[in-house]
């Protein structure tokens, strides 16, 4: 699979290819991979694992730089701000080489610098963290503790149908 995708020219194309290579690695980690409905979402997926979710958001680079590999964290022109995922899955797609980070050291920056092949580098913790995924700290439980409604509460008023007093609903 190595420097497959930097054949891509196309940047947005080569983010797509990128997108699909993260849900294949996941799979073959053993995550249930997500993908929300349309582009509106501040994260490209939620993986889940035995029940717990989180949010990830993915970026690839082939750009070098000297002995690393700057990788572009902003949505459009802005860094992301707020709580908009739990990780961020980086892909030097040229080393083949996954970073799972956290978000929080994401926060405020428009680009991160990788340095897959310097054991002391800032992110190197982060080289092929998928078990940072299974992270019950940054996870999102998946199981409601209660809920509460009566189905009367969201029937429509049509006194004159009789319908809904008859219970034929």
């Amino acid at each position: 699979m190595k420097n497959r995708g930097a054949k891509i020219s196309d940047h947005k194309l080569r983010g797509e290819w990128a997108e699909m290579y993260f849900m294949t690695r996941a799979a073959e980690h053993g995550f249930q991979v997500n993908k929300p409905w349309g582009e509106t979402a501040s994260y490209d997926f939620v993986v889940g694992h035995r029940g717990q979710f989180v949010r990830v958001q993915v970026k690839s680079t082939i750009c070098k730089d000297g002995g690393g590999y700057p990788c572009v964290v902003r949505r459009g022109k802005r860094p992301y701000f707020g709580d908009p995922f739990d990780y961020l899955a980086a892909y030097v797609i040229l080393e083949d080489v996954w970073y799972i980070i956290p978000a929080k050291l994401t926060k405020g920056k428009t680009s991160i610098g990788l340095s897959p092949n310097l054991e002391r580098s800032k992110y190197a913790p982060y080289k092929e963290a998928w078990h940072l995924l299974r992270s019950r700290s940054a996870a999102i439980p998946a199981t409601i503790d209660r809920i509460e409604a009566c189905a009367a509460d969201f029937l429509p008023n049509i006194p004159e149908a009789g319908w809904a007093e008859s219970g034929q609903w």
